[in-house]
């Protein structure tokens, strides 16, 4: 049967003015009794201030670094693009160009190019739901210390006194680490204490969701109007500190620890897992704000190009936000470095003349003037006679300082914070960084929302018609959740959510992704119809991608990590208060059982699901491809809602219809 021409986006239900490159620039009004047409992108420009600001988020400043600095540091990046190449980039074009072809969100997608793997779509959904409980509470966190950079001196860059006598915690760790643990989360010592509420976190929380909701109180309308800002902020941020950074003492040797290439960290297989769930989670893959997103495209967007400009976006991003933090890291790991020979060789100094060490264990380098002593030749020193002097010297290690709190919260929160109250005019540079990281946080929060409401907008008319009620109840809901997260041991739990409750269930719905397209639709079938959107037919390569290659890559990384999961029990850092540092602690069974919980109801839908549908079916008579065994599909308007029942007695003669035709 030959296929029918793609419908324009004037042939679909209301009608929409077109600029010539196929976006919308005006919706005209239709019938109250029916769902509002659906919105389009009013430019391309949109579209992709969206796309990246979803795909750029906070882990390209704070969990990509770490990764690349812990895993051979240029070997890692190597590692990383072989695998956005091979696996991200081409799973990313088949969310693109899916959710482009059927104009619906993930359920209405999944649904009908597998009836039987609709759950998918609300697996999707409960994911997106699970990530922005906690993920909006990291922006309450910005929010806090932004609101205290307005202050010099900032209250990080000091112990605080009780009397006469400096805070015992702050004392035993630090500054930036006592302000962090005790005054901004007033953190507990394990995730069994509770403790109360954070009053200043639950207001910064619902000035976060408050924030969140009036973007999105519009749908893509009000949003991308935001994004304008929040997504293009960031990038002037990041290149203010990059060039303020290069200036420092110490940026060139963190940026040469980061870069240094270790080319056997290759054979370890936890690098390979550690490098592809960061693509993963890096491209937003499996959400479904991907696939909401770029429905909203005109059908002859050329979704290809889309892929790879996004992708390598966020790439550069990544580098970009890497040389900046190391920079910086660079330099207060320098200073730290400083401090710590000056104190040591001002001991060497004292034992000398005291007669404890012998002249010709003496460095060779002047000791009068610590602060002018090189730090490779104390190194060198150090490592040839630093065991026979008595006392407590140490090596002074800047790779030892490099590795102290550069993942995740510690980051941003400790790490980051203490090196820009060196900085003179340490303020200004505190409001800048934690108005980027707020920004950063909400691009990526209207894209996690939007992979929440798009779907159900597009698979209940009901909520269709009452999008803004939808979007606020949804952020209500989202606010009471949160709450859990603003207790004194709230830290705790997104540390639990962050590493577990999306992990699993993401990687297990881009693999139901991947099989539904490439093997139950058919990778030969889906080209075919991409070619009758683009007017071009993509690579053959694509088939055996996804066939093969992305579908045992995403299998593997399953396995790594339940393997991993079973060989160490999960484990999160807690901050003992006694010993003013943190530790690592095994999750209790009540907590273990939270996790699995997690992981069950957001992979329920899947199941669920497929058992609904072959119920269905049982009832109706086959609609299922006899030749192919696939479900026939046709879209005749781009809420895609034809049931397989009315399709024409010609293409159930044939048992085939085009996808996207």
């Amino acid at each position: 049967m030959e296929k029918q021409p793609l419908p324009t986006d004037n042939d679909r239900t209301g009608t929409t003015d077109m600029e010539p490159n196929g976006y919308a620039v005006e919706e005209n009004q239709q019938d109250s009794s029916e769902p509002p047409a659906r919105a389009g992108w009013n430019s391309k420009l949109e579209y992709f201030l969206a796309q990246v600001g979803f795909s750029v988020g906070l882990g390209n400043v704070w969990r990509f670094p770490y990764l690349c600095h812990q895993n051979g540091g240029g070997a890692f990046l190597l590692l990383y693009v072989l695998l956005m190449l091979v696996v991200g980039i081409p799973l990313f074009f088949l969310e693109l160009a899916a959710g482009q072809a059927i104009r619906q969100g993930s359920i209405g997608v999944w649904k009908y190019i597998s009836p039987r793997l609709a759950g998918i779509g609300y697996s999707s959904c409960v994911v997106c739901f699970f990530v922005a409980l906690y993920y909006n509470v990291i922006l309450a966190w910005s929010l806090f210390y932004l609101g205290n950079s307005f202050q010099q001196p900032l209250p990080w860059e000091e112990c605080p006194q009780e009397g006469n006598v400096t805070v015992k915690e702050c004392e035993k760790s630090s500054p930036t680490s006592y302000f962090w643990y005790r005054e901004a989360l007033d953190i507990t010592d394990s995730i069994d204490e509770t403790g109360s509420f954070n009053p200043y976190i639950v207001c910064c929380l619902l000035a976060a969701w408050t924030i969140v909701c009036l973007g999105m109180f519009k749908g893509i309308k009000s949003s991308v109007k935001v994004m304008y800002f929040s997504s293009i902020f960031p990038y002037i941020v990041l290149f203010c500190f990059l060039i303020r950074g290069l200036m420092l003492d110490g940026a060139m040797e963190g940026i040469t620890y980061m870069f240094y290439p270790k080319l056997e960290i290759w054979k370890d297989i936890q690098v390979w897992r550690q490098a592809a769930t960061q693509v993963f989670f890096a491209l937003g893959l499996g959400f479904g704000s991907i696939i909401a997103y770029s429905s909203y495209n005109p059908k002859n967007n050329n979704c290809h190009r889309d892929a790879y400009t996004v992708s390598f976006i966020n790439f550069l991003t990544s580098v970009l936000a890497t040389l900046v933090v190391f920079a910086v890291l660079g330099f207060r790991a320098k200073n730290k470095v400083m401090e710590c020979i000056v104190s040591n060789l001002n001991q060497l100094s004292e034992q000398f003349n005291s007669g404890y060490v012998e002249k010709s264990l003496m460095p060779v380098f002047n000791i009068s003037d610590p602060k002018s002593v090189n730090t490779q030749h104390y190194s060198s020193w150090f490592q040839q006679h630093g065991s026979k002097i008595p006392g407590n010297l140490t090596a002074c290690s800047l790779e030892t300082e490099m590795q102290k709190g550069v993942e995740g919260t510690g980051l941003a929160f400790i790490a980051f914070t203490e090196a820009m109250t060196l900085l003179p005019g340490s303020p200004f540079w505190s409001a800048l960084f934690f108005l980027m990281l707020l920004n950063l946080g909400l691009s990526t929060m209207f894209g996690t929302m939007e992979g929440i409401l798009a779907p159900l907008k597009d698979r209940f008319k009901t909520l269709a018609n009452n999008k803004t009620k939808l979007t606020v109840f949804s952020c209500i809901i989202g606010f009471v959740i949160g709450l859990l997260f603003t207790q004194r041991c709230g830290n705790y739990f997104v540390t639990m959510f962050d590493d577990y409750s999306a992990t699993l269930p993401l990687i297990i719905v881009v693999v139901f992704e991947t099989f539904s397209v490439s093997w139950l639709y058919g990778a030969d079938r889906f080209l075919d119809d991409i070619q009758g959107m683009l007017g071009w037919r993509p690579h053959v390569i694509y088939k055996y991608l996804w066939k093969y290659i992305c579908l045992l890559a995403m299998l593997g990384l399953l396995l790594a990590t339940i393997i991993r999961m079973g060989i160490k029990p999960p484990t999160y850092k807690a901050w003992n208060q006694e010993k003013a540092s943190e530790e690592d602690l095994e999750y209790p069974g009540w907590a273990l059982a939270v996790l699995a919980l997690l992981i069950i109801f957001a992979m329920m839908p899947v199941p669920l699901g497929f058992i609904h549908t072959v119920l269905q079916d049982r009832t109706k008579p086959p609609t299922r491809d006899a030749e192919n065994g696939q479900y026939s599909i046709v879209s005749t308007d781009d809420k895609c809602e034809t049931p397989l029942t009315e399709l024409s007695e010609l293409d159930q003669m044939n048992g085939t219809a085009a996808l996207f035709s």
